[in-house]
């Protein structure tokens, strides 16, 4: 954020704490409950730590789910953290923690080193590649902030200038801790200076002045909002600003559930030419749109499919905000939204795009029929309330749960921008951890199942009751739809996965061939205070609209 911005600051003294004591208060004071990881020698001391700390400790089979877990705990509990070894445990983070900068959840992730003494004459320490710095740098590329507490002088500084980073840029930073710095108590007291970011106030005047004359004076406004206003808390404001003003929302894929779909005002997912074509013109027709925290990516754009004029557009980032043709700096996001209600601007009313359960699509079980993963989320629909938490995983997963009606304070969390498979059962797992109140319903591919599917142990051992999903079509059934052909790399071999619980020593498993099966899977399921996973054998061929839609276009480029 630029440094021009107004600063507001307060502080505190500190005395008498030790590194590792300090980060741990830091971590409790930014809103962080728990942490996940995985143990190994270059950090048992803090984990110790830790453990006797009022944090929890959340195991997780493998480091780069602890990153996964972490990045979902993050997305629903505003910041989160995960802590592993050095060099096995911290380059093993490195997808999960790049997928979590690209989609702007603010993960802390703290690798042990080895001790500062012990790197006297660069000995061959295990877990080191090439030098003590390699991992350091690594990390460097993939989040936003890093340090390394070798210098106990500072060590507190540096603590809270990365934490600050990670809670302003709701992005990922990296704290490495040596060892033998984990009890050392810096000379000195410490007084904590904590700041907070303001809007210019004459940037901010002149560019709500601006956006409010657009808007009153269009026809057909439209408000496009993304997942900035799920990572900077706006969801409140977003929808006092639509309610008073009467524009409709729609959302992004990333954006998806960052207001109750239900609502009288959504208008439906906007992906260019991949969403349905009323709601694609309904957009694309506008002469103001109003993209509030919304990442322009590939897969949002529809593979650029999007027909978006930015001379009709208000484009507000927490880092950028362009009025057409014209950009404004140091404007907050959410002080632009409170501002911009404040003027209360006076469009006309829109009338919204018809919703396909409103167009005679409703759902009829029919019992024999096999299922289909189209009417395998009209059905789960149908059970869907504002207690759920839907996780997707990529591929098929995620394009046919796009069509899932999300509600009060229902979240969908996936990786529609990084798209790294895997993420769905451990993303179950930070989930559950920060809200274990409400239910976690997974959906899940069979080849990404077999990346990450072992953490069903973690879910079954904490008590989690999550309904884990997997869409079994013998493969990776996005790449035949997106390259046609008799191809055998797109095989996995076949898993009897409803046996998993018993394997794992919890939970109930389900296979289900009709929709017979997978209503009364589903129906058992739900009122259960257990994991239950669903093994859905799907039509190798079968595919849901969206994705035909997305391979219409991406093909093309292949």
């Amino acid at each position: 954020m630029a440094e021009s911005l107004t600063r507001h600051a307060s502080s505190r003294r500190v005395a008498e704490t030790s590194i590792g004591e300090y980060l741990i208060r830091r971590l409790r004071d930014f809103g962080i409950r728990d942490v996940f990881g995985i143990p190994g020698d270059y950090v048992l001391g803090f984990y110790s730590m830790l453990e006797q700390s009022p944090l929890n400790v959340v195991g997780c089979c493998r480091e780069d789910n602890a990153g996964f877990a972490a990045d979902a705990y993050a997305r629903i509990n505003g910041m989160g953290a995960v802590c592993v070894t050095y060099g096995v445990g911290g380059l093993s983070l490195c997808n999960s923690i790049a997928g979590a900068y690209a989609e702007k959840s603010p993960v802390v992730v703290i690798s042990g080193a080895a001790g500062v003494r012990e790197r006297y004459n660069n000995p061959l320490l295990h877990h080191k590649v090439r030098d003590f710095r390699t991992q350091l740098d690594v990390f460097e590329k993939i989040c936003v902030a890093a340090t390394e507490l070798t210098d106990a002088s500072i060590a507190f500084r540096e603590i809270d200038r990365v934490l600050m980073a990670c809670a302003r840029s709701k992005r990922p930073v990296y704290i490495e801790l040596p060892r033998d710095m984990v009890k050392v108590v810096p000379d000195g007291p410490y007084e904590l200076r904590q700041t907070e970011l303001g809007s210019d106030p004459e940037a901010l005047a002149e560019a709500v002045g601006e956006a409010a004359r657009l808007i009153s004076d269009c026809r057909k406004p439209v408000i496009l909002a993304g997942v900035e206003i799920h990572r900077y808390g706006l969801q409140d404001e977003l929808l006092h600003f639509a309610e008073s003003t009467r524009i409709p929302i729609a959302c992004t894929m990333m954006g998806k559930s960052v207001v109750p779909e239900t609502h009288p005002l959504f208008a439906g997912l906007y992906e260019g030419a991949m969403s349905r074509a009323e709601v694609t013109q309904f957009v694309e027709e506008s002469d103001c749109l109003l993209l509030l925290g919304t990442f322009m990516t590939d897969i949002d754009l529809g593979i650029y499919t999007a027909k978006l004029d930015p001379g009709k557009c208000i484009y507000a980032m927490s880092d950028d905000l362009r009025i057409r043709h014209h950009h404004y700096h140091d404007v907050l996001l959410g002080d632009f939204i409170r501002a911009l209600t404040a003027r209360r601007p006076t469009p006309p009313e829109r009338v919204l795009p018809l919703r396909p359960e409103l167009n005679g699509h409703q759902y009829q079980l029919d019992r024999d029929r096999p299922v289909t993963i189209t009417r395998m989320m009209q059905r789960l629909n149908q059970s869907l309330d504002d207690q759920t938490i839907v996780i997707s995983d990529i591929g098929d997963a995620l394009f046919a749960a796009t069509e899932l009606t999300t509600h009060g304070h229902t979240e969908f969390i996936g990786p529609a921008y990084y798209t790294s498979m895997g993420f769905g059962v451990p993303g179950a797992v930070g989930a559950a951890t920060a809200r274990p109140d409400l239910r976690t319903v997974v959906l899940v591919g069979d080849g990404a199942f077999q990346m990450t599917g072992n953490e069903l142990s973690t879910l079954i051992r904490h008590g989690f009751h999550s309904i884990v999903i997997v869409l079994d079509n013998k493969g990776y059934g996005t790449e035949r739809i997106l390259h046609p052909g008799d191809y055998r790399y797109n095989e996995v071999q076949p898993w009897h996965y409803h046996k998993l619980p018993e394997a794992f020593g919890g939970g109930a498993g389900y296979e289900v061939f009709t929709e017979g099966d997978f209503d009364r899977a589903l129906s058992e399921a739900w009122p259960r205070k257990q994991l239950t996973l669903i093994q859905a054998h799907l039509p190798i061929d079968d595919s849901s609209p969206p994705l035909r839609r997305l391979a219409e276009h991406l093909c093309k480029r292949l």
